[in-house]
């Protein structure tokens, strides 16, 4: 009896701990998508940048004059659609229908941005691996 009960307290463990982790890992994602939404929705672009991924700010830096279009638009909606989706192991895409107006034009416009998210185990952490939404008008 002994022999079958360690090797099944040991799966139940092992059960538990990786249900453990899932729910750290979702509650992370969705903090992380809250505390990203609510920049883009407040304009706060600054805040938002730190959620990019850090290699792709490298390779994509934030010029001063897009800076400067950034603050002449406010985002009026931010919609999410159906939320996340799984993409593989530690990604996730979302994407998010995003209504923005010229404060000086008072014009109103819509776009939809396609994110991608990863998750760093080690940091349990979710990066934005597409960058800030294009707000430029197309």
């Amino acid at each position: 009896m002994r022999r079958f009960a360690l090797p099944t307290l040991a799966l139940a463990c092992a059960a538990t701990l990786g249900g453990c982790a899932s729910d750290i890992r979702s509650d992370s994602l969705t903090r992380t998508l809250n505390q990203y939404a609510s920049a883009i929705r407040w304009g706060d672009f600054a805040m938002a940048q730190s959620f990019v991924d850090k290699d792709y700010a490298k390779d994509h830096p934030m010029s001063s004059l897009e800076q400067s279009r950034l603050s002449q638009l406010r985002v009026t909606g931010y919609d999410e659609g159906g939320g996340p989706r799984p993409d593989g192991d530690d990604e996730v895409v979302q994407t998010v229908q995003i209504n923005v107006a010229n404060v000086n034009t008072q014009a109103e416009r819509s776009f939809v941005d396609q994110q991608r998210w990863h998750y760093d185990k080690e940091k349990n952490r979710w990066t934005l691996m597409t960058g800030l939404p294009d707000f430029s008008p197309h």
